[in-house]
């Protein structure tokens, strides 16, 4: 299969590393021109400069209302739309507060309402389009120490259901990829925060975390950012014409389901 994203416009929140980089990669490579979003230039061009294929940047904090218009403003039409912007954390349920509630709520869901309410109007005008929410295996398998964020994955599917539903026979489809554990920078940093509470080494610690907090993980480590957005190349793709409306797992069997 040849994946040709040739004269598509892909839009990739939160790209300027980890899962999302690889992803704007992914659409690159397959001929797509990808705009790569982040809160500082800096960032911006230092993932710029890693990209091989078009590519160009837009600066805003799209976590926030503003933010989103700022982004529209620049980019008014795309083909490919993959809200992959989102914040997690560890957090005792106890201790967290409105405002973080709220933090989680902006950031990791209505950044991609508000992005997806604009771009898709266009995609179905033109009666072809691709939206993506990246979720998670916590949507399905809320963490104990991350209920803020499994939660939030979870609304996250129900925005991409619902607006599959509402874009139903128009050309353009809309699905959630649900990642599992990822080797991308915030996940390297928080096992070294957990291995240095613990005692023991990173690598001991990402053992120890697949084993105590997904003992039902078949794959056996931490997955590849680009083996996640090889996921998200295929959904972009004509190819993908009749998948829309699923949850598409990259979890390496942690859920427990054969649906």
């Amino acid at each position: 299969m040849k994946i040709d994203l040739s004269g598509k416009t892909a839009i990739v929140t939160g790209s300027t590393g980890g899962i999302g980089l690889a992803i704007a990669q992914g659409l690159a490579e397959a001929g797509a021109e990808v705009v790569i979003t982040g809160r500082s230039q800096e960032n911006v061009d230092a993932a710029l400069s890693t990209i091989t294929g078009a590519a160009r940047g837009v600066v805003a904090d799209l976590g926030m209302a503003e933010g989103c218009a700022a982004l529209i403003a620049a980019e008014q039409e795309a083909d490919i739309l993959v809200n992959n912007l989102g914040v997690y954390g560890r957090q005792d349920y106890f201790d967290i507060s409105d405002d973080e509630w709220e933090r989680y709520f902006q950031i990791n869901i209505m950044s991609g309402v508000r992005l997806s309410r604009h771009y898709a109007q266009g995609m179905r005008d033109r009666g072809w389009g691709r939206i993506q929410f990246i979720s998670s295996e916590s949507a399905l398998n809320i963490p104990a120490d991350m209920v803020q964020y499994g939660v939030s994955k979870s609304a996250l599917q129900g925005v991409s259901r619902g607006l599959a539903k509402v874009l139903a026979g128009t050309g353009v489809t809309v699905n959630t990829i649900l990642p599992g554990p990822t080797r991308t920078e915030g996940a390297v940093s928080m096992i070294k925060g957990m291995a240095d509470d613990r005692g023991v080494t990173p690598e001991e610690m990402e053992a120890l975390f697949l084993q105590e907090k997904r003992p039902s993980g078949l794959l056996g480590r931490f997955a590849a950012p680009e083996e996640v957005a090889a996921m998200c190349v295929y959904a972009a793709s004509p190819q993908a014409s009749a998948t829309t409306g699923a949850a598409l797992k990259v979890e390496g069997g942690i859920v427990e389901s054969i649906s």
